[in-house]
C-alpha cells in the first residue's frame, strides 16, 4: 500500500543547476537537496566552482539553467532574503565602524535570532573585549569570527558558508563546528564549502563533490 503520510519539502533543492562563464562551464548540471537538521558539504579544489555555486544559490549570480527551490517554492529574491544567510570570503563589514556597531547595523538590515544579542554573539565567537575596536584594526581571523557572530545572529534557517574554516586556528575550527551543530539542532540547515576533509562538523551530512572547471 502506498505511503500516504505527508512529506516535507527540503529546505533547499536544486535541479539541473548549471553556470558558465564566458561560455566555459563552471559547474553543472547539478541535482542536490539539503533538509532541516542537515548539512551539505561541498568539496572541490580551486576552480571547481564552490564559491560560484554558493553565490548562485544566494542570488548574487544568475544560473544559466536549472532551478532552485526553498521549501518547495521557487527561490525568488524575497524568499532568499528571508531564508538565506550567506558568509562569503569577504567579511562584508564596515571598516570604520566598531565590531559591535557592525553587528547592530547588520541586525537592523537582516533581522535577529530570537533571544540573542550582538553582545552575547561576540562572546560566543571569542571576541569579548573587542566590542569597541574598529573593524580595520582586527586581524583576518578576528574578522572571520565577527562574520560568524553575524551568521549566528541571523534568523535565516539556511546558512551558506563559503570556506568558513579559512583564517581560523584549531579553536576557531571547533567553534564553527559547534555553531553549525547548534544551528542544525534548532532546525536549521547549512551548505559548507571546503577544501579539506577535516572540515566536517559532527552532524548529519551529505556530500557534493565538484570537479575542477574546464581551463
Amino acid at each position: 500500500m502506498p505511503d500516504s503520510r505527508p512529506t516535507t519539502a527540503p529546505v533547499l533543492a536544486a535541479h539541473a543547476l548549471a553556470f558558465s562563464r564566458d561560455d566555459v562551464p563552471v559547474f553543472g548540471p547539478l541535482d542536490f537537496a539539503v533538509d532541516a537538521n542537515e548539512a551539505l558539504l561541498v568539496q572541490g579544489g580551486n576552480g571547481a566552482g564552490k564559491t560560484t555555486l554558493l553565490r548562485v544559490l544566494a542570488g548574487l549570480l544568475r544560473a544559466d539553467a536549472g532551478s532552485v527551490l526553498i521549501h518547495g517554492q521557487p527561490a525568488q529574491h524575497d524568499l532568499r532574503a528571508q531564508h538565506i544567510a550567506y558568509l562569503g570570503h569577504l567579511p562584508g563589514l564596515k571598516a570604520d565602524l566598531s565590531a559591535l556597531q557592525n553587528l547592530h547595523y547588520l541586525c537592523g538590515l537582516h533581522g535577529q535570532r530570537p533571544r540573542q544579542t550582538p553582545e552575547t554573539a561576540m562572546t560566543i565567537v571569542g571576541l569579548a573585549g573587542y566590542q569597541d575596536a574598529p573593524v580595520r584594526t582586527l586581524s583576518a581571523g578576528q574578522k572571520k569570527r565577527l562574520g560568524l557572530a553575524r551568521q549566528w545572529l541571523s534568523p535565516a534557517p539556511l546558512w551558506l558558508l563559503d570556506e568558513p574554516y579559512a583564517n581560523l586556528d584549531l579553536d576557531g575550527i571547533t567553534l564553527v563546528n559547534k555553531m553549525v551543530q547548534a544551528h542544525l539542532h534548532a532546525g536549521g540547515a547549512a551548505l559548507i564549502t571546503t577544501h579539506g576533509a577535516y572540515a566536517a562538523p559532527p552532524v548529519r551530512t551529505r556530500l557534493l563533490a565538484l570537479g575542477k572547471a574546464a581551463a
